[in-house]
């Protein structure tokens, strides 16, 4: 099996103010791989974020994680895209997911059936990336003999922000790869591209926390809270670690201390949490599983966020 090296970046947290992004993209680009922004409702939107990355940087590469599907027209969406991809060639990788349902109600547009809703929104934007002109019409998506008159050059892989089974089979089916949410385990990734139907090529694209310490135990105690509020809510990726039921009876039994005496080698398969040798550890298992771009949240204090920097540009240059 070949090892595919991940392409590293930092994620623009949602909370950052917008002005934030073009200090943070100046900072990262040719230090870091990849910047990623997010759009969730109703902070700060990713299209415009991204522009203005795009704009002040030569070398970075700038994701978007993710655009709702039915929150814009897929024609829009094409747009946008490839406006994006004329203003930084080869540098856009954007990411489309079902978005949180309760938002989508709250502006309306909450889909009877998120997949098939993403199905073809995602079938529609990519024929509009590949320059072709569009007519379908489907139970979400109607378009008439549209064109787009500036299809990108380079049509960058669109990924699917998804978590479910039914989603991610959809995924294998029409996306270019998938955008997986923070915790994304190397076993996270191994059920995902089971789901997926192990399509190639296919970009994986993984979120993670990140927290870098001289000594491991001082990241464990930072971040404790942090995975205790996973385990409340367990999500797929939580799930999908192999020692996820021995861990929530620790929880469950001794509270969120028992979280920073637990194994490193949990931690570590968790998330780049630890020493900067840990870290590099999860990134190299992410690695082995095929993982191509790894997004790394920091902390949402924003002179902490731009002080972890040093730490991701020493994993991306590693």
């Amino acid at each position: 099996m070949v090892t595919t090296r991940a392409r590293l970046g930092m994620c623009f947290d949602r909370t950052f103010p917008a002005a934030a992004v073009v200090d943070v993209a100046r900072r990262l680009d040719h230090r870091v791989d990849q910047l990623w922004v997010i759009e969730d409702c109703f902070y700060t939107a990713g299209v415009s974020l991204a522009a203005s990355a795009l704009s002040v940087s030569e070398r970075l590469t700038v994701g978007i994680g993710i655009l709702p599907a039915v929150a814009r027209n897929p024609a829009i969406t094409a747009m946008e895209i490839a406006t994006l991809c004329g203003l930084g060639p080869g540098r856009v990788l954007p990411g489309i997911g079902h978005g949180v349902q309760s938002w989508m109600a709250q502006m309306g547009t909450r889909p009877r059936s998120p997949v098939r809703a993403l199905d073809e929104v995602m079938t529609a934007v990519g024929r509009l990336l590949a320059g072709e002109k569009v007519t379908t019409h489907g139970e979400y998506v109607h378009l008439d003999d549209v064109q787009l008159y500036h299809p990108p050059a380079d049509v960058p892989p669109l990924l699917a922000g998804v978590r479910g089974p039914k989603s991610m089979a959809m995924a294998g089916r029409v996306a270019g790869g998938v955008l997986l949410a923070e915790p994304a385990s190397p076993s996270y990734v191994r059920l995902a591209l089971e789901q997926a139907g192990h399509p190639s090529p296919f970009h994986v694209g993984v979120f993670s926390v990140v927290c870098i310490e001289p000594e491991r135990k001082d990241a464990y105690r930072a971040m404790a809270p942090w995975l205790a509020g996973l385990l409340d809510e367990p999500s797929a990726g939580v799930r999908a670690w192999p020692f996820v039921d021995e861990l929530l009876a620790r929880y469950t039994r001794h509270g969120v201390d028992s979280l920073v005496t637990m194994p490193r080698e949990w931690w570590t398969h968790i998330a780049p949490i630890g020493t900067a040798e840990d870290a590099l550890e999860h990134v190299e298992a992410l690695e082995a599983e095929g993982v191509e771009s790894i997004g790394m949240y920091p902390a949402r204090d924003l002179d902490i966020a731009l002080g972890q920097i040093d730490h991701i540009a020493a994993l991306a240059q590693r």
